[in-house]
């Protein structure tokens, strides 16, 4: 397409696009790979709206194009998909120092880092919110009405992203997010790291604090499964439902009976998801 993007992979689908590329990220400071779904009217040169995707803990780009079943969707309603990898990649960039899974390459957690050696390359939500749209705008026909949304930590990743950039996404939503991340311990191990010991810095990343600050009230679908392991532990919804409601912030909030935190759960809910976002968007479906 351009110097600035490799090809890696393309494959023809529900009439539209799905397209891999990669591309040296200035925010991260290494290569980046990210995948796109260009919907049928997009494929053809008109341009549509973007929903951008934020995957969790482990995963790369691949994992929701492939698993989420959202590109049948997005091809109906007139809608592009974006979706990043998780974390900054390569030789020299730092990983957890205990080859834990939790935190490190896989494990971005969409914040920007303050702490050495995290900071020369963890900026995920620079990334997110700025580098990648700005890139993907110009050179893809996807117009400038964005919503966001992602599962896990990518769901997390979506709500900050969201409550800190007024303006920037019409609509937010979210899987299982973990939703108080200052008070749980994949957050606490994560933005420790990056952001260092000064928790009072942890709660400019946190969306149940967000919220009860924010100016921009945007239209927001949350849902959780009741058998998700993680629930208690590490997500936390109770406490983003209690910040919404002090804040008469308009989320909707839907527990899921029998459902957990795998992709299954994510494949049966994303029609809701998508349609969410198209009818904030103004898509043609």
């Amino acid at each position: 397409m351009t110097e600035e993007l490799s090809i890696v992979a393309e494959n023809k689908c529900f009439g539209g696009w799905h397209k891999r590329y990669t591309h040296r990220s200035t925010a991260l400071n290494c290569a980046m790979t990210f995948a796109v779904f260009l919907p049928p009217g997009a494929a053809e040169g008109a341009p549509v709206p973007a929903v951008y995707w934020l995957s969790g803990l482990t995963c790369t780009d691949e994992n929701f194009m492939q698993k989420a079943g959202a590109m049948r969707v997005a091809a109906d309603l007139g809608l592009a998909l974006v979706a990043p990898d998780t974390s900054p990649r390569g030789d020299d960039v730092p990983d957890d120092p205990d080859g834990a899974w939790d935190f490190g390459k896989g494990a971005g957690f969409y914040v920007d880092a303050t702490e050495a050696p995290w900071s020369r390359h963890y900026r995920m939500h620079d990334y997110v919110v700025n580098e990648l749209p700005a890139l993907v705008e110009r050179l893809f026909p996807v117009t400038g009405r964005r919503a966001i949304s992602g599962h896990s930590m990518g769901g997390h990743g979506a709500l900050v992203c969201a409550l800190r950039n007024p303006g920037r996404y019409v609509s937010v939503s979210a899987f299982a997010p973990i939703a108080n991340p200052s008070a749980v311990p994949w957050g606490e191990k994560a933005l420790g790291h990056l952001l260092g010991a000064d928790r009072t810095r942890w709660r400019k990343w946190d969306a149940s604090v967000l919220l009860t600050e924010a100016g921009e009230h945007l239209p927001t679908l949350i849902d959780q499964g009741d058998r998700d392991t993680f629930l208690e532990t590490q997500l936390r919804p109770d406490t983003l439902k209690r910040a919404a409601e002090a804040a008469d912030y308009p989320m909707t909030l839907r527990m899921q009976p029998g459902y957990d935190h795998s992709y299954y759960f994510i494949a049966t809910f994303i029609e809701d998801h998508l349609r969410h976002h198209a009818k904030a968007l103004g898509a043609v479906g």
